[in-house]
């Protein structure tokens, strides 16, 4: 299992990432995923997420969008993988995927990947723009 540590990494480039070494068959587990972060100005991305929820469909039949972050994480993920949902590589793919926020006990241990540069870039935290 190959651990990426989602601290300062953009959205992104952690999706993309992520979905090309899950498509070639590793299983990975996403941790730190309230670190992630989204350039941008605050103000513009919340807007765009609360007309997400209020003008796309009922807001009791749908469609849903989660406000976890790692749930976020994890559709940003599928966002950048192939559209078989029923069956093919795409859904099998996802499923070898686990996000986390934090680090859990079992993968403390084990040495973690990132991808984080050393650049100056305004951003946000997921974990301050989804509480």
């Amino acid at each position: 299992m190959k651990i990426v540590d989602g601290t300062n990494i953009p959205m992104g480039r952690l999706a993309s990432h992520v979905a090309k070494l899950a498509l070639k068959g590793e299983e990975i587990a996403v941790v730190n995923c309230e670190n992630v972060i989204i350039t941008g100005n605050k103000k513009d991305i919340l807007s765009k997420v609360s007309e997400r929820k209020t003008k796309i469909g009922s807001g009791q039949q749908g469609p849903k969008h989660s406000a976890d972050v790692e749930k976020v994480v994890k559709r940003a993920i599928r966002g950048m993988l192939p559209k078989a949902r029923i069956k093919g590589r795409g859904k099998t793919a996802l499923s070898k995927i686990k996000c986390y926020r934090g680090v859990p006990e079992e993968l403390e241990s084990v040495e973690k990947e990132s991808l984080a540069k050393k650049e100056k870039v305004k951003a946000n935290k997921m974990g301050e723009l989804f509480k």
